[in-house]
């Protein structure tokens, strides 16, 4: 299925392997894996790291009637691993446990005499034990291997997995020195859920690859590989300032309709700069009629308004000071403040009203702001409705006027009321007199109709996204990025119809909205995207062109709400896609996954790919900044700068102006 993290057991165990890299040409490693999902995962690992691969045998003891639920496991060496919860609730007698511990051991012997051809167990003592299965679900025969393991007296022992519970991975830190698991899905669905291809591993397979490892991977030495490097620099396509020629930007556009450019941090300045340049020439010549950005509904609209020649502000600066929420410095910054100012200069070429390109916001963050537009709207064109808006819109009176978390946690807490039939109430009621409303002033009246009803919109979704915070970060994370799916289809819907032909859009926003989460961990999250949405609704009609980068400086801040910085980002962690890119040793390049079949089944497997949003978290990086992703699934196509410069805030503050030093190498002179 396309929304799973790994294609099969071998690419995940290519991921995990660069998981475990420190461990390479150690000659003390010893790599196991569990039969028999586990071997086609250790197989990878041992060939990626150099060392030998053996099995370790563990049998699962299941409930005589219910043999899938496990009572214990028996490991090799006749390890027997029981769980006392599962015994003490079903009254299961000590003979009952050791018929059933019996059958399997004689199973489990005939699994180890079968898997090595009557070879021997290698020398474990003193070894650094890596053990490998292709998933864990309770980790009860994980448990009995680790236990088993220790008769051996090893010098560590190491868990590896593509995929388990956080839970599961916590309980086995207990015991084992070291725990990696790559994924942990929430909701845990099951291992196979991780998987396009689970199909079940047969005992010859087993038995293939150990003979494999066995003949083609000498100690100390990894097996040759594709030169993957050489490549991804064969499939590299020029770019300048991150920018690809006129032909390239048009051959890879096509006819689609929506263009979602991305950028993998909130504050690098080379992504802005390139999204500009390719948005102005797909205005320009391919005749794309809006900008859609991940901001605020109203404060967009503001900037929408100046554009398209309306509004009261007198320039580009003024008309963007309605970005005032943290992080300012997200649409509050050079690049796009020349980008709005273009905009304007293009658009009063142009005579007809209606084949102006506007600027659109689609995110709802702006429950207070949202209120108060509608309420000013309605005041203007029907007082009556206006009062209405007022009183039902009075339920979030008593809240105060912050971002939104203090009614979310009031109401999702049973303290407060939800409101939710109040902005149920007031969007339909507007919904049903818009198109009135809409006719009374020709082109303009209709704008400003279908900019106000989307505020009602915003407040029903904020309103749910502020309650849903405190359920769960997966559940807001889908309410938010179906809220701005349905609301560039709202702005396309609404062009197309001043048109009378389809609208092309342009989407600026960060790449973890606009690359395909189904092809990146998110999934296993049970996290969606706008991205996903997007291929699903117009799987013909969009391109998605994410960028990468490997190091440079950032405009970030240490915690939400802080001051915006100019730190360092450092290099890309080893096993990277960033690291990838950086060993093609160019300064900057694209590549078109639908130009190059051989990059895109390379960047298929699933890979460290770094994020970060407005904080960046140097100190736990990996923890804060990655999640594995299948880059050529996620996106069309991608841009790679390797050496990358902060976005320039319009407000630069003392802190900004001084930067981060980046870090450097004590040495004596």
């Amino acid at each position: 299925m396309p929304d799973r993290v790994f294609r099969d057991r071998r690419d995940a165990g290519q991921a995990l392997a660069g998981l475990l890299d420190r461990y390479r040409g150690r000659p003390d490693v010893v790599v196991l894996g569990l039969p028999r999902g586990g071997v086609p995962v250790a197989f990878e690992v041992a060939r990626a790291l150099g060392a030998p691969l053996d099995v370790f045998v563990v049998r699962k003891l299941g409930v005589p009637g219910r043999e899938e639920l496990a009572m214990g496991a028996i490991a090799s060496g006749g390890v027997i691993v029981i769980n006392e919860d599962v015994v003490r609730g079903l009254l299961i007698g000590q003979d009952t446990i050791q018929r059933v511990a019996e059958e399997e051991g004689r199973e489990l012997l005939r699994r180890e005499q079968a898997y090595r051809d009557g070879r021997p167990m290698p020398e474990l003592a003193g070894k650094r034990i890596i053990l490998v299965d292709d998933g864990l679900a309770t980790g009860s025969s994980m448990h009995a291997a680790i236990v088993a393991l220790r008769e051996h007296q090893p010098e560590r022992i190491v868990v590896a997995v593509p995929a388990a519970p956080k839970s599961t991975c916590q309980q086995l830190e207990a015991i084992a020195d070291e725990v990696v698991c790559a994924t942990t899905p929430a909701p845990f669905l099951a291992v196979g859920a991780s998987y396009w291809d689970f199909t079940q591993t047969t005992d010859e397979e087993v038995r293939d690859l150990l003979r494999a490892a066995a003949t083609s991977i000498p100690a100390g030495k990894a097996e040759p590989t594709v030169n993957e490097t050489d490549v991804i620099r064969s499939a590299a396509i020029q770019t300048e300032d991150g920018v690809p020629s006129d032909d390239v930007l048009f051959d890879l556009v096509g006819d689609a309709h929506f263009v979602l450019l991305g950028e993998a941090t909130h504050g690098t300045g080379d992504f802005y700069a390139a999204r500009a340049v390719m948005t102005r020439r797909l205005i320009e010549e391919k005749g794309f009629r809006a900008v859609a950005v991940e901001a605020d509904w109203p404060d967009a609209y503001r900037v929408n308004r100046y554009v398209r020649g309306h509004g009261s502000d007198a320039d580009a600066e003024e008309a963007m000071r309605g970005f005032q929420r943290f992080p300012t410095w997200m649409w509050r910054n050079a690049v796009v403040l020349d980008f709005v100012g273009w905009l304007r200069e293009h658009n009063d070429r142009i005579a007809e009203e209606r084949s102006r390109t506007g600027f659109y916001g689609l995110d709802l963050y702006s429950l207070y702001r949202s209120i108060d537009e509608v309420i000013t709207y309605l005041d203007r064109v029907d007082p009556a409705a206006g009062q209405r808006a007022r009183e039902r819109y009075g339920c979030f009176d008593h809240y105060g006027t912050d971002d939104g978390q203090t009614y979310g946690l009031a109401a999702a807490m049973g303290a407060g009321d939800t409101c939710e039939e109040e902005v149920v109430d007031q969007l339909v009621d507007l919904q049903r007199h818009a198109a009135e409303y809409g006719r009374r002033d020709g082109l303009l009246a209709a704008d400003e109709a279908m900019y106000a009803e989307q505020n009602a919109k915003v407040v029903k979704n904020a309103a749910e996204y502020y309650r849903s915070m405190f359920s769960g970060r997966a559940l807001s994370w889908n309410l938010r990025d179906r809220h701005m799916a349905q609301t560039l289809e709202a702005v396309r819907d609404h062009l197309t119809g001043q048109h009378a032909e389809p609208a092309k859009v342009v989407v600026w926003e960060h790449n973890s909205h606009l690359g395909d989460a189904r092809a990146t961990e998110m999934s296993a999250r049970g996290e969606l995207n706008v991205g996903e949405l997007v291929r699903e609704r117009h799987p013909d009609d969009c391109v998605s062109l994410g960028f990468t980068t490997y190091t440079g400086t950032v405009t970030a801040a240490d915690d939400w709400g802080g001051e915006a910085q100019r730190k360092w980002v450092r290099p890309a962690l080893p096993g990277s896609v960033e690291e990838q890119f950086h060993e093609v040793g160019q300064k900057e390049f694209m590549l078109s996954f639908r130009r190059s079949a051989r990059a895109a089944e390379i960047l298929r497997s699933a890979r460290p790919e770094r994020a970060i949003g407005v904080i960046y978290r140097p100190d736990t990086e990996r923890q804060s900044h990655y999640f594995r992703a299948r880059v050529s699934d996620q996106f069309d196509a991608v841009i790679h700068i390797d050496d990358t410069r902060a976005v320039e805030p319009l407000e630069r503050t003392a802190v900004w102006e001084t930067g981060e030093a980046p870090e450097t190498y004590p040495f004596a002179v």
